[in-house]
């Protein structure tokens, strides 16, 4: 595996984002034109098709947000861990979630003046990804 940096951090898998995302958009659009030029005896299997494409939407959309939201609280307990055996201390409570996420990528030797650093002056989670020095890989994201 290649070594991690903040230019190739992102997690993009193309037939999710880009394949699965344009199947069902193309899938939503597809049912919407069937129902509008559908003859009034089918309706009722239009009308269905919408639906499942809607059902569809809501699947792509919060299979993903679910999965997020499940790492971020896993990163969250990780990182407030890893602080506190480092310092002592829990995490600052004014530190938000995406500062927390951000912080991840931070080296054991520079996580606990970087945490400082970012609560004190409010950093954004681009400003606290840039700020590491010693840049710690994270694989296993969802």
């Amino acid at each position: 595996m290649k070594e991690q940096n903040y230019k190739n951090h992102g997690r993009y898998v193309f037939i999710w984002h880009v394949v699965t995302a344009l199947a069902v958009v193309a899938s939503l659009i597809g049912s919407i034109v069937n129902l509008v030029y559908s003859p009034r005896s089918n309706y009722y299997s239009a009308s269905l098709l919408v639906l499942v494409s809607l059902i569809l939407c809501s699947i792509f959309w919060y299979a993903r947000a679910f999965a997020l939201k499940a790492q971020d609280r896993a990163i969250r307990a990780e990182e407030n861990f890893r602080h506190f055996i480092l310092t002592g201390k829990p995490l600052d409570g004014r530190l938000k979630m995406s500062q927390i996420i951000a912080l991840r990528f931070a080296d054991d030797e520079e996580l606990p003046d970087l945490a400082k650093r970012a609560s004190d002056e409010v950093m954004s989670s681009k400003e606290i990804k840039l700020a590491v020095k010693k840049w710690k890989a994270d694989h296993h994201r969802a």
